[in-house]
């Protein structure tokens, strides 16, 4: 009988597993057919309503109970946020090393331009290090679709905006930053390991062909040359200067030469310099702006790629399955 009983319950469980595959597979293919419609979504958050919501339960919280129950009641009624005439959009940019959230960037701009009017602003929330050139530079250009489209676009710097960070914060009409913020770095940096002697010490042989004098000028295995290491330098020098002239087109007071030594700054010494107008951290400059502004949150989330789904999904099943099956063999 027990043997009978073992033979069951391993079926019982083989059964739960093949329905729990069949169920993740259908989900998935389900999912396929959505997103070949869209990559991601744009969510907006009213900001103004949570900032209006919290400074309410703080007020009614600091009430006796009998006023609280009035307030309540009063609260529930006005559920709608006054509409003003101008609206504050708000965009956050933490950005990687290759800058990948640029895609998300492009979605919520074009959302913006394609709704806003000359009354409205836009607030940047940047945060970045900064990465590579081409990256950052398309970054920066998507900003600059905004102040091409008669928007003033306000950029906050919380933590960093460094190097390809401030490439993009340049582009805001109004830069502000916490009294601790890195800003700066207004360099070029490119570095890369060689293996030749390396390789020479074990006789390995290592041939590159190219054509075209400087289709490459450093490399990893073979043996760099004196000449191939000018022309490098030669190019990262080209590349600061257009760097250099980016930030200067779009600050025009700034003294270019003083600051672009690669060199950062905090929030306070960066305002002395002035690469940015105002010490202050993007809270409190919201906390000013949402009494004249419906101040909406715009993030275009793009969704993780099916396989990366189905593991996550397969492996939260699969430990709920083998959690639940201990259980019932602890029981018997």
């Amino acid at each position: 009988m027990d043997f009978v009983a073992d033979i069951g319950g391993f079926l019982l469980k083989a059964a739960i597993i093949v329905v729990a595959v069949g169920f993740i597979v259908g989900l998935i293919a389900q999912a396929a057919q959505k997103q070949k419609k869209s990559k991601g979504d744009l969510q907006v958050t009213h900001l103004s309503k949570e900032l209006n919501e919290l400074s309410e339960q703080l007020r009614i919280e600091l009430m006796d109970k009998k006023a609280q129950k009035k307030a309540l009641k009063a609260l529930k009624k006005k559920k709608t946020v006054e509409n003003k005439e101008k609206r504050l959009f708000v965009v956050d940019f933490k950005g990687s090393m290759d800058a990948k959230e640029v895609d998300s960037l492009r979605h919520e701009v074009n959302a913006i331009l394609n709704l806003a009017t000359e009354k409205d602003e836009v607030l940047v929330r940047l945060e970045s290090g900064g990465g590579v050139v081409n990256g950052y530079g398309l970054a920066a250009a998507q900003l600059l679709r905004l102040r091409e489209h008669n928007l003033t676009v306000n950029v906050a710097i919380d933590k960093v905006a460094a190097s390809g960070g401030y490439m993009m914060a340049c582009v805001g009409h109004k830069l502000l930053a916490a009294p601790f913020a890195f800003i700066g770095s207004i360099g070029v940096v490119a570095q890369i390991p060689n293996f030749h002697r390396l390789l020479k010490k074990h006789n390995v042989d290592f041939e590159q062909l190219t054509a075209g004098e400087y289709k490459r000028t450093l490399t990893i295995f073979g043996e760099n040359t004196d000449e191939g290491r000018r022309k490098f330098k030669q190019d990262l020098e080209a590349i600061h200067r257009q760097f250099k002239s980016f930030v200067q087109e779009n600050r025009s007071e700034l003294d270019i030469d003083k600051v672009a030594t690669g060199e950062v700054w905090s929030g306070q010494e960066a305002k002395e310099l002035g690469l940015i107008d105002e010490v202050t951290t993007s809270d409190a400059w919201l906390m000013k702006q949402h009494k004249g502004f419906d101040v909406l949150q715009l993030q275009y989330v793009i969704r993780k790629p099916l396989s990366e789904r189905f593991a996550k999904g397969m492996s939260v099943i699969i430990h709920t399955l083998k959690s639940s099956l201990t259980r019932s063999d602890v029981a018997q």
